[in-house]
C-alpha cells in the first residue's frame, strides 16, 4: 500500500512539474513584442514558430520548427579591420530570425501556409546587414587581438563563450541568438544580459 501511494505522489509530482514547466516558458513570452498571439484566432502563442507535428524537418537549428523561411539575399557586414570569416548569407539560427526581421516574410507566415502580416518600424533589419554586428561569424581563439579565447574566457552566463554564446555544427559560430534570447526579454530587447557597463559586448570583446 505504501509502496503505491509512493509511486501516485510521484506521478502526480511529475505531472505537475510537466504542467508548470510549459506555463512558465509560456508566460516569458506573453506580452513581449515576441507575443503574436493577436494574430490568429486561436490566440496560441508558440505555434508561430513551432509545431508539436508535422515540422520543417530541414531546419535542424530549432526544434520543430514551423514558420516559413526567408529566400531574401543579404548584404552581409563586411570591414577592412574585421580578421574573422563571414558566411556568404546568414546561416542557422540567425536566418530563423531574419524570417521575421527582414521585413520581407510575413510574421504569420507559418504551417505551410503563406500570409501577408509583415513587421514594421524599428524592428525591421532588412535585407542590408552591413551597418549591423556581424552575424554567421566563425569565432576561435587567435582571430582577433581585441578579442577573448572563446575556449577558456568565461562568457557572464556561467560557462565558456563557445559553451554559451555560440551556435553550429563546431559550435563557433556567432549568430543573432548569442546577444538574444527569443524567449526571454527580462533585460530589454530579448538581451541573453544586461548590458549594464556594455557587460554583454565585453562578453567577447577584450577593450
Amino acid at each position: 500500500m505504501k509502496s503505491a501511494t509512493l509511486r501516485r505522489s510521484i506521478s502526480l509530482l511529475i505531472l505537475g512539474g510537466l504542467l508548470v514547466l510549459p506555463g512558465a516558458a509560456w508566460a516569458q513570452i506573453s506580452g513581449t513584442s515576441h507575443d503574436l498571439s493577436y494574430l490568429a484566432a486561436s490566440g496560441e502563442i508558440c505555434i508561430y514558430c513551432h509545431t508539436p507535428h508535422n515540422a520543417d524537418a530541414t531546419v535542424t537549428d530549432a526544434p520543430l520548427w514551423n514558420h516559413e523561411l526567408t529566400t531574401q539575399t543579404f548584404t552581409m557586414y563586411s570591414s577592412g579591420t574585421l580578421d574573422g570569416v563571414i558566411s556568404g548569407q546568414p546561416t542557422g539560427v540567425s536566418l530563423l530570425c531574419l524570417s521575421c526581421h527582414d521585413g520581407v516574410t510575413a510574421l504569420d507566415s507559418f504551417g505551410g501556409v503563406t500570409r501577408t502580416t509583415l513587421m514594421s518600424g524599428t524592428f525591421v533589419l532588412g535585407t542590408d546587414l552591413a551597418n549591423d554586428h556581424p552575424i554567421s561569424l566563425t569565432y576561435v581563439d587567435g582571430m582577433d587581438a581585441g578579442l577573448y579565447d572563446p575556449t577558456t574566457t568565461a562568457s557572464g552566463l556561467g560557462g565558456n563563450i563557445d559553451a554559451d554564446l555560440l551556435f553550429g555544427a563546431s559550435n563557433d559560430q556567432l549568430e543573432c541568438a548569442s546577444c538574444h534570447d527569443v524567449h526571454d526579454d527580462s533585460n530589454g530587447t530579448f538581451l541573453r544580459m544586461a548590458n549594464t557597463g556594455s557587460a554583454l559586448c565585453l562578453t567577447c570583446h577584450n577593450k
